[in-house]
């Protein structure tokens, strides 16, 4: 789903997923990995009255990084996903962080399918994924 093609609701309202909620155990931790890799801004930060700390990237999406004491393991399935412009960022971005010991748990290469899927700080899935416009 594109912010061109937005579900539409109603005549009057427009569906638009803005945020992802994660339970963290160091929340300035999980701003640097998310800064370093997925491009959100530590700037941005604000923290609310919870101390939920909550900070975006260029696009307006937010991440509401909620701090705990311990994270339980998530479902294998669950992630979730960023899209790549193009392969060869995909691939780019997945030997950055193999060799800063970023876990990997999971690398496709296919002609039409170009991903990895990455552990952050806390144990939660972090999909990057290109695929040619058609197949989207």
């Amino acid at each position: 789903m594109s912010r061109e093609n937005p579900v539409r609701l109603t005549k009057d309202c427009v569906m638009d997923l803005r945020h992802l909620g994660l339970p963290v155990r160091d929340e300035r931790r999980s701003q640097q990995f998310y800064a370093d890799y997925f491009g959100f801004d530590p700037a941005t930060a604000r923290q609310c009255e919870d101390g939920t700390v909550i900070i975006r990237n260029a696009y307006g999406f937010h991440l509401a990084l909620h701090p705990v004491g311990h994270v339980e393991p998530s479902p294998t399935f669950l992630h979730a996903g960023f899209h790549a412009a193009d392969p060869a960022d995909v691939r780019a971005l997945m030997e950055r962080m193999d060799a800063d010991g970023v876990t990997i748990v999971e690398r496709n290469d296919e002609p039409a399918y170009v991903a990895f899927k990455c552990l952050d700080p806390d144990g939660h899935r972090m999909e990057v994924a290109w695929e040619p416009p058609a197949a989207r």
